[in-house]
């Protein structure tokens, strides 16, 4: 699908379009598709980063995360009344 745009460009926009073309040879038209393109590429955020591990296992509890019976005794081991062993 092609798109038709008009755009009004002030004195100084229009003679860096005039240079563009000079300079790569390429018509106007060529000159602002690249430009929206770098544009575009320029300005696309960043892929966000993935947490490694998460949904790879499958420990078949539903409520794992939300249930504290069980965490009852957890790091217990090797405690002796707060005491660090």
């Amino acid at each position: 699908m092609k798109a038709t745009i008009q755009a009004r460009l002030d004195e100084e926009t229009q003679a860096a379009l005039d240079r563009l073309v000079r300079r790569h040879g390429l018509k106007p038209s060529e000159v602002v598709r690249e430009g929206i393109r770098l544009l575009d590429k320029h300005h696309t955020p960043p892929a966000r980063p993935r947490l490694i591990g998460i949904g790879m296992f499958s420990s078949g509890i539903g409520d794992l995360a939300t249930n504290k019976k069980y965490m009852e005794g957890f790091g217990a081991k090797g405690l002796k009344r707060g005491r660090r062993k």
